[in-house]
């Protein structure tokens, strides 16, 4: 169950509304890296989390539930942006902004008119969940696979993309009230990845948490292969050196090398067709 107050996480104050700004605010909310995928992918890992100790479902929780504010804090955000927005293309400062757009070599109908329609006619000046193009978030970058490790290594990639994708929003924001809103939000992220990486090391690090699942035996992989770099160039040329292409592997349990990729199966050679497949004559023979 939850819990609800009615003020918000942290200040959202907006001195000049950018109806702009509002739009970009929308990739933050409703983006692959934004904090409706962040939210919902905590939130899942946590319902299915298993083991013996319940700290890690709890510090799940915790974090999920962190983020629904801060989805509440961008859609005041795209609200506050909006509220003196012009409510049609021929009211005052419209034309202004359709002509900036024009300069800034943007199409006017995808950034003035978008918005319009969506933020005025779908949602009454309101925030949604949706990207900055408009498009519905789908629930489709959700990452929960019952494997803690795993789950760790996708929460920090989602972190990271929401801290670069917060100091572009930072970086862009001629707003006070904006920018400092944001830089509470990338401190979060900050935390956000640390404390993912604490898990890994708290699972034994690189070398304990790795190969994802640490359950499955090495000894029944293809281990001629588990720490190989395979260099594809057709001429042969070996690859430029990294630290993937020689020394300890990062779970400390190989050497990694690198070999040069050649065929290693046959060539594939499939039976006739089915005589009720629909296939041509020549291929059912």
């Amino acid at each position: 169950m939850f819990y609800f107050d009615k003020r918000l996480q942290y200040p959202v104050k907006v001195e000049n509304p950018d109806p702009i700004f509002a739009r970009m605010l929308q990739q933050a909310i409703g983006g692959v890296e934004g904090e409706i995928r962040v939210c919902m992918q905590y939130f899942f890992q946590a319902w299915g989390a298993r083991g013996p100790t319940t700290k890690y479902r709890e510090m799940l929780l915790n974090t999920a539930t962190e983020e629904m504010g801060h989805i509440e804090m961008l859609a005041t955000a795209v609200a506050l942006n909006l509220e003196k927005a012009p409510a049609s293309l021929q009211e005052e400062g419209a034309a202004d902004g359709i002509v900036g757009a024009v300069m800034g070599g943007e199409n006017p109908r995808h950034t003035i008119e978008g918005m319009l329609h969506r933020h005025i006619l779908s949602t009454g000046m309101a925030a949604f969940p949706a990207n900055a193009e408009g498009v519905p978030f789908d629930m489709s970058h959700i990452y929960a696979s019952g494997n803690l490790a795993a789950d760790m290594y996708c929460n920090v990639a989602a972190e990271s993309t929401g801290r670069v994708l917060a100091v572009r929003l930072y970086n862009a924001a001629h707003d006070a009230g904006m920018k400092d809103m944001l830089h509470f939000m990338i401190a979060r992220d900050t935390m956000h990845q640390q404390q993912w990486l604490a898990v890994i090391e708290e699972l034994g690090g690189h070398e304990g948490a790795l190969p994802i699942p640490n359950s499955f035996p090495q000894s029944q992989e293809d281990q001629r292969h588990s720490y190989d770099f395979f260099a594809t160039a057709a001429d042969g040329s070996a690859p430029a050196a990294g630290r993937w292409t020689h020394g300890p592997s990062m779970d400390g349990k190989g050497e990694f090398t690198v070999f040069q990729n050649q065929p290693l199966g046959q060539e594939p050679v499939l039976g006739p067709a089915r005589p009720d497949s629909g296939a041509q004559s020549e291929q059912i023979g």
